[in-house]
């Protein structure tokens, strides 16, 4: 015979309720941060400083500082090496600060895709 009460297990749809309440939590924080790290900027540099990028935490580079001193017309390949580090340098922290801050909300669990 059959048990009463339905399916196995269905005496569990309070804690269904209970993880979509929190998965939705969950998903507002994350909205949220994301747009907070819209508006945070980390900054990089290379070339013992000859070089400055700042970028967003959506890794979008807001701005370039080049000391003129490095400005040589004879050598613009070392200019470019040098403003390509301090680009790659400055995603690289974007998405460990953007990591690090979805850490917090996810409790480190991995979540492809989500950002």
């Amino acid at each position: 015979m059959a048990k009463r009460g339905g399916f196995p297990g269905m005496g569990g749809m309070g804690n269904m309720n209970k993880m979509l309440k929190q998965a939705q939590k969950m998903q507002q924080d994350m909205a949220k941060l994301q747009e907070e790290l819209e508006e945070k900027t980390v900054e990089a540099s290379a070339g013992g400083g000859a070089i400055t990028v700042i970028a967003t935490g959506k890794k979008e580079i807001q701005e370039i500082k080049i000391d003129p001193e490095v400005v040589d017309p004879d050598d613009v390949e070392m200019l470019q090496d040098l403003v390509m580090a301090a680009v790659n340098e400055a995603i690289r922290k974007a998405e460990e600060m953007m990591s690090s801050e979805m850490g917090k909300i996810t409790g480190g669990m991995n979540l492809p895709g989500m950002f």
